[in-house]
């Protein structure tokens, strides 16, 4: 972990605009392809949750926007960024859980398994580790195609940790589509940095032999 330097950074004035903002999120959704990806997890038995999971942090760890952190009037560049997430109880309510980035695939897998092994033992609680900004925030929401996404905020509490949600995919002309909602504050980040998510995103979700075996 390191401090940005604030000084010399090509974005400080667009870091202390957005800081006055009341609301300084911004949300844009699309949809990815995630045809190949389908195919793959079916043939081979493995969790489309994990593997998109995975896929995804492995994109928003190669943008370093998306490590950016904000306390007080710093900025903090984390080394590494890990998922938190949110997984469905039998009761219909959830639990949070957190997934331990790791290059390696099947590593990550392992410590995935782990840990929703560990939340369906335990005795459900809201555990949604505030003091943690290593995050990216994740939500699942696997019942509807969605267009557009709005999230809950607590008001005043100083935030800046993305936010991404998947949705259902559906087939569209042969391909098979899922919306995904990634909200970021813009005092760190712009259209651009979402832009190469999506990108890098897609890129692994085109070959996922080549990114999780």
């Amino acid at each position: 972990m390191k401090f940005l330097d604030l000084k010399n950074w090509n974005r400080k004035e667009l870091f202390y605009f957005f800081r006055e903002y009341e609301q300084p999120f911004f949300n844009i959704c699309a949809n990815v392809d995630v045809t190949s990806l389908v195919k793959f997890t079916k043939e081979r038995n493995i969790s489309f949750f994990k593997a998109s999971l995975y896929l995804s942090l492995k994109a928003a760890n190669e943008i370093e926007p998306f490590r950016y952190r904000i306390r007080e009037n710093k900025v903090i560049v984390h080394e590494v960024i890990d998922g938190g997430s949110t997984v469905l109880n039998d009761d219909e309510t959830f639990s949070f859980s957190y997934f331990d980035y790791d290059p390696n695939f099947k590593k990550f897998e392992e410590k995935a398994t782990k840990e929703l092994e560990r939340i369906a033992s335990q005795e459900k609680s809201v555990n949604p580790a505030d003091e943690r900004d290593d995050l990216i925030h994740y939500s699942m929401i696997p019942w509807i195609s969605f267009t557009s996404f709005a999230h809950a905020r607590k008001p005043g509490k100083e935030d800046s940790v993305p936010k991404i949600v998947f949705g259902k995919y559906t087939e569209q002309n042969d391909l098979i589509k899922m919306p995904v909602s990634v909200e970021v504050h813009h005092s760190l980040m712009d259209g651009i940095h979402v832009g190469k998510f999506f990108e890098f995103f897609q890129v692994y979700l085109n070959s996922p032999e080549k990114y999780l075996m």
